[in-house]
């Protein structure tokens, strides 16, 4: 489970109309600043207690994190408690950063950012270029009113193509793909509509495996997934609960009084991530790459189930 950390606001800048970016430092001067690569996430607990996944969008090494918020009329309340009610100089607590959108090694890349989806983007662009590796960045919003951090993505020049739809006709996302070497990677954040566009792309390019992206919700299935009960084994206690077919695996762990730290429940944060020591899984989360997946030693239990009748986690 990931530390839960205590931090100051050090400062709050309006980015963009609509995104106040947060800069913080721990509240312990003397304590070291936990590292962190690029792509990293962390979880900011609001003011109800509950917890929001926030990309790391500063220079990793540096003496202070920053995050980047959009407000969410629409959302659950916690972008507006950061917009209303932080300041300068307010304690927060954060749990992370985990990673689970780096940098992978290639010959070049194609980042696609849609929105406050930029966030996770700028510090791989940065990664990328020290790397040395060819890289573009194509940034697709409403209008440039509301698209954030257009200042520091100047010096890179036309490596970068801003698309604000008030600005007139965008690309289309298979255009994008054009000339993209065969070993190049595409890492994408953004809406669903723009994520689920590219993923149709990559495919009618043949390149599906090319494409890493961040996800703000889960996708809805086509069609619901068949689920079996099944057992679950605690390594470390020796208990054992049984799995209904009609619920998850979080949900009863935690009803048995297993601290597990969690909050999407929908497979996109990665919180809930858990070591599996036997048995084979049934991935259903939307934070893995395939390669994870392929190893099985880990899973997420807020969606994902056994693939046979039995899992042993360490816990």
């Amino acid at each position: 489970m990931s530390t839960e950390l205590p931090f100051v606001v050090r400062a709050l800048r309006l980015e963009a109309a609509g995104v106040l970016s947060v800069e913080l430092v721990p509240a312990d001067a003397a304590a070291p600043l936990p590292d962190w690569t690029p792509g990293a996430h962390v979880d900011l607990v609001v003011g109800d207690g509950s917890t929001r996944q926030y990309s790391l969008c500063g220079e990793p090494g540096a003496p202070w994190w920053r995050i980047a918020v959009l407000r969410e009329p629409a959302g659950r309340g916690g972008s507006a408690w950061v917009h209303d009610h932080l300041r300068p100089g307010d304690r927060v607590r954060l749990r992370g950063p985990r990673n689970h959108f780096a940098l992978e090694p290639a010959g070049s890349y194609l980042f696609v950012a849609g929105g406050i989806g930029i966030t996770p983007l700028l510090p791989l662009l940065a990664e990328a270029r020290r790397r040395g590796a060819a890289s573009r960045l194509h940034y697709f919003g409403r209008s440039r009113r509301g698209m954030a951090f257009l200042d520091e993505l100047a010096p890179y020049g036309d490596r970068i193509r801003v698309h604000a739809a008030d600005d007139g006709p965008r690309p289309e996302l298979r255009d994008l793909l054009d000339g993209l070497p065969p070993d190049a990677l595409v890492y994408a954040c953004g809406p669903s509509r723009l994520l689920a566009g590219l993923r149709a792309a990559t495919e009618a390019a043949g390149r599906p495996d090319r494409l890493r992206t961040e996800l703000f919700s889960a996708p809805v299935p086509a069609q619901p997934q068949p689920a079996g009960a099944f057992t679950v084994r605690l390594d470390r206690s020796g208990v054992e609960v049984t799995v209904p077919a009609d619920r998850s695996a979080l949900d009863v762990l935690l009803e048995a009084g297993v601290e597990i730290v969690n909050d999407c429940h929908e497979g996109i944060c990665g919180s809930c991530e858990t070591r599996v020591l036997a048995g084979a899984v049934d991935h259903r989360d939307h934070v893995l790459t395939a390669q994870e997946r392929a190893a099985g030693d880990c899973l997420m239990v807020c969606v994902s189930r056994a693939a046979g009748d039995r899992l042993v986690l360490d816990l």
